[in-house]
């Protein structure tokens, strides 16, 4: 007899009225993306350590995989370990690489997959969680115009999940690396990273303990500093954030560009899903490695679970010393986004089950005349199930109550529906009966 299991911690499970939100949830991921081009591809759950690392210390975050029986010796060959990917940049940056001479760039792919993280399980963070990635990819060159479409995109998609399926509201963040390194640059300053690193604590902190920072740490003037944090404070749902930050008195070049940059991707998106975005002067999201437009994204009444959706612009996806692939990308935490509200019973399904009809049966030795007013059923896209027993019809009805199924079928392809909800009983034929709208697939509701 096998012991009750304990529950591993950062692993999610979900119940199957659960599993119906978040496979609603992937349809409309998926018909968004493609909608815009996105073709999707699959790679596998495992890198080499050595593809996994090469962008730094991160051993801490992966799952090492070793085959049980391995060899001594295979075992000790570290350059041959491997690990579950932790997101699906690296993987995707290795697939370009290995693959660049049977794509067509810009090449526009969409990733559905689960990621391993060997961290802390907390409210929205998990070991084991699902992520949904879209990038645009060049070959040595890519226009700035990918910088407006990826964000639309992934808003797009967030906003038929708030009205299809009654999610909070999303709000993505969005600033520009060129507009803060150069309003840096325009201040003299020539360590910009160093002020970014600061600057990136103000939600934490607070504006006057960042300017101590720039201070005490990195010796910037107080006038200077000052600049800095009033660039960090601006935060607009328009493009009027343009003259916020010329009043500030800074120029560059690189600084006009940012602005410009920034303006329209704000703009696009208040065309095309309004107040839905913000230029955030804040934001500096990996500004080491992101180049360009930057995104974070949140849902309006539950900040705490942070971002749900980041990503942007960079120069350089991967590069074989000859070519090199820039891009723009956005990936979205599909189980972070999912995982509290399905488990809090924020957002359900109205029945844990797709069957819209049971079909009763009358005796054991006329089974398959169910069976045959099933078939007619399903062969009209009409989910169904046959009563798993001859049961007297009091208790065949009861067991479809228990799943959720909301009409049972009497007798045979001219037989009787009944609506167990509302005690309506009509003669059918199951060659041409259907079921309401509402009624074909099970729906996703909200809870209080």
């Amino acid at each position: 007899m096998m012991a009750r299991p304990k529950p591993l911690s950062g692993f999610p499970e979900f119940l199957p009225a659960g599993r119906i939100v978040e496979q609603r949830a992937l349809d409309i991921l998926r018909e968004t993306f493609e909608l815009h081009g996105f073709g999707n591809i699959e790679t596998r759950a495992v890198e080499t350590m050595e593809t996994l690392t090469r962008k730094g210390e991160i051993t801490k975050e992966v799952y090492v995989v070793r085959r049980l029986h391995a060899d001594p010796d295979e075992r000790a060959g570290a350059n041959d370990d491997l690990g579950l990917h932790f997101d699906l940049t690296v993987p995707f940056a290795r697939y370009v690489l290995e693959n660049a001479g049977h794509l067509a760039f810009p090449f526009r792919r969409y990733q559905i997959q689960k990621v391993w993280r060997g961290e802390r399980p907390q409210e929205g963070r998990y070991r084991e969680f699902l992520q949904a990635d879209i990038d645009i990819v060049g070959q040595d060159t890519l226009a700035s115009h990918f910088d407006v479409e990826a964000p639309l995109v992934m808003l797009q998609a967030l906003e038929r999940m708030h009205v299809e399926l009654g999610l909070p509201e999303a709000r993505m963040h969005v600033n520009n690396r060129k507009l803060a390194e150069g309003f840096y640059r325009g201040l003299g300053i020539t360590e910009t990273l160093e002020v970014l690193q600061r600057v990136d604590k103000f939600d934490k902190i607070g504006g006057e303990a960042v300017a101590e920072l720039l201070v005490d740490e990195l010796g910037l003037s107080a006038e200077v500093a000052a600049k800095c944090v009033a660039l960090a404070g601006i935060c607009t749902p328009d493009d009027s954030f343009v003259e916020q930050v010329r009043a500030l008195g800074v120029e560059h070049e690189m600084l006009d560009e940012g602005l410009e940059a920034l303006r329209a991707v704000v703009n696009a998106a208040n065309k095309r899903v309004p107040g839905r975005i913000v230029a955030d002067m804040k934001i500096a999201r990996g500004l080491d490695y992101y180049t360009g437009t930057v995104y974070e994204t949140e849902l309006v009444g539950h900040e705490k679970l942070g971002s749900i959706s980041s990503g942007g612009r960079y120069d350089s996806l991967a590069s074989d010393g000859k070519v090199t692939f820039p891009g723009v990308g956005i990936s979205l935490g599909v189980t972070r986004l999912l995982g509290p509200m399905i488990t809090k019973g924020r957002i359900t399904a109205n029945r844990s089950v797709p069957s819209a009809v049971l079909v009763a049966v009358d005796a054991e030795e006329t089974r398959e005349v169910a069976e045959d007013v099933a078939a007619a059923l399903r062969s009209r896209g009409i989910c169904c199930e046959v009563a798993p027993k001859a049961d007297k019809f009091g208790k065949q009805i009861k067991h479809a109550d228990r799943r959720g199924i909301p009409f049972v079928w009497f007798g045979g392809m001219h037989g009787q529906v009944k609506d167990i909800r509302s005690g309506d009983q009509a003669d059918a034929d199951a060659r041409s009966w259907t079921p309401p709208a509402e009624d074909l697939r099970p729906s996703v509701t909200t809870g209080d």
